[in-house]
């Protein structure tokens, strides 16, 4: 088993499958030794694992709970694209997306739930350059939408 999914598995955690795109879209793209993803939802199975505003019906702390779904699904289709997620050398950026209510000013709380488990993960390798924004809706009402871009071997 790759060391980094034998890590998942301490967490009690576990890679789903990788998500489907849902437009016109791929999922990822590589350049050199660069693989972009496109951005994924808190989703599992297809199915919003949570949905709507962080201040109105989701806390920062279920919304950090997405945010670590999201990570997930971007872990799947970092091991989709490469073969292993072994091969990440290391995180460059994480672009996080917060739905949240207008004035909603602690984005990056919810976004350590991905970042954090980067870095459990990948320990130095994992810690990256961000941005954590709150917006007014994202795809399916999901709660939390990353998009991250990493160094590969």
């Amino acid at each position: 088993m790759d060391p980094i999914e034998s890590k998942l598995q301490e967490l009690g955690l576990a890679l789903p499958p990788a998500p489907n795109p849902v437009g016109s879209y791929v999922p990822f793209r590589t350049n050199g030794n660069t693989l972009y993803l496109a951005g994924v939802i808190s989703a599992r199975d297809a199915a919003v694992t949570h949905a709507g505003p962080v201040g109105r019906d989701q806390t920062v702390e279920t919304g950090y709970l997405a945010a670590q779904v999201a990570a997930l699904n971007a872990l799947a289709l970092i091991k989709a694209a490469l073969g292993g997620l072994d091969r990440v050398q290391e995180f460059i950026i994480v672009n996080g997306f917060v739905n949240a209510v207008p004035g909603f000013d602690q984005s990056p709380q919810v976004i350590n739930g991905a970042s954090d488990l980067f870095v459990k993960l990948y320990g130095e390798a994992g810690r990256h350059a961000r941005a954590a924004v709150s917006v007014s809706g994202l795809p399916r009402n999901a709660t939390v939408e990353i998009q991250v871009t990493v160094r590969t071997a």
